[in-house]
């Protein structure tokens, strides 16, 4: 395990806590993280037999687990399954609301075990920017689905404008706090790949750097949405070669003034591509 495990993945796959014979084949998918849930994907009378699985799984292998949240009968049963347990890279808070949910989660689990703050309400969204400065928080991460029930906001029909506010908040409250970019939430069309591609790329251009995922098949095509596409990697690298020759002096590409916050632009997207930039 690092202690950066999932702290700058891009996709982040959700796997039941009721079927352990699949965190395996979660971890082999190619995610950058599993998040094992103990939350939303298992049925009251099934949230037992999900910790012990859980507990059982980050004794040895590194993961994320989803934890009920503060305030459910289950919450404390859940962190005491979990405290020690060496693989237990991070805690995904269900319904995090307040800095002092985080706190009353490193309480139990200790500075060990960051936190991911899951943003899903009213109260989360509106108070992202205390959660996000939180010791502990290792990153935010958005709920769109329980937001939009929250706040009343249909949640079909793939128009989201009713959630851009929210995810714009959510996004400069991480990057105020120094955070990694944050981490959208599902696309429940699981079948549908253009929906999954779509939500991904809008959440991209308003600076998400990751997505969670409902099913394997979503992985890839997330990842490709956060790849930069073949005429940014081209434009990047003109700009990158130009500007290697001009002292630190604005230039012109394509028509286009290259100032230094472009020119950091044309960097990061060479960088995020895994290639070298001058």
């Amino acid at each position: 395990m690092t202690e950066a495990y999932g702290t700058t993945a891009r996709t982040l796959l959700f796997v039941p806590g009721t079927r352990p014979d699949r965190f395996a084949k979660a971890a082999a998918s190619g995610a950058d993280a599993i998040i094992i849930d103990l939350e939303d994907a298992v049925a009251p009378q099934d949230k037992a037999h999900a910790r012990a699985a859980a507990a059982g799984h980050v004794s040895v292998h590194p993961a994320l687990v989803r934890v009920n949240g503060i305030g459910t009968p289950w919450h404390d049963d859940d962190l005491a399954a979990l405290a020690g347990a060496e693989g237990l890279a991070g805690v995904v808070l269900a319904k995090t609301e307040a800095p002092e949910h985080v706190a009353a989660v490193a309480a139990v689990l200790g500075p060990r075990v960051p936190v991911f703050a899951l943003l899903e309400s009213a109260r989360g969204v509106r108070d992202a920017d205390l959660i996000a400065q939180a010791p502990g928080v290792a990153r935010l991460l958005f709920g769109n689905l329980d937001f939009c029930l929250d706040m009343g906001i249909p949640s079909r029909g793939g128009d989201e404008q009713g959630l851009l506010f929210a995810r714009s908040k959510v996004v400069l409250a991480a990057r105020a706090a120094g955070l990694p970019g944050p981490v959208d939430g599902v696309e429940p069309e699981i079948d549908n790949d253009a929906a999954t591609l779509g939500a991904t790329r809008r959440a991209a251009a308003l600076g998400f750097t990751g997505k969670l995922c409902l099913h394997p098949r979503q992985v890839a095509l997330v990842r490709s949405a956060f790849t930069p596409s073949d005429g940014e990697l081209d434009w990047a690298r003109r700009v990158l070669d130009v500007a290697a020759g001009s002292a630190g002096a604005a230039v012109r590409v394509d028509g286009e003034m290259i100032d230094k916050p472009r020119l950091e632009l044309a960097r990061r997207i060479v960088d995020s591509a895994g290639e070298e930039s001058a």
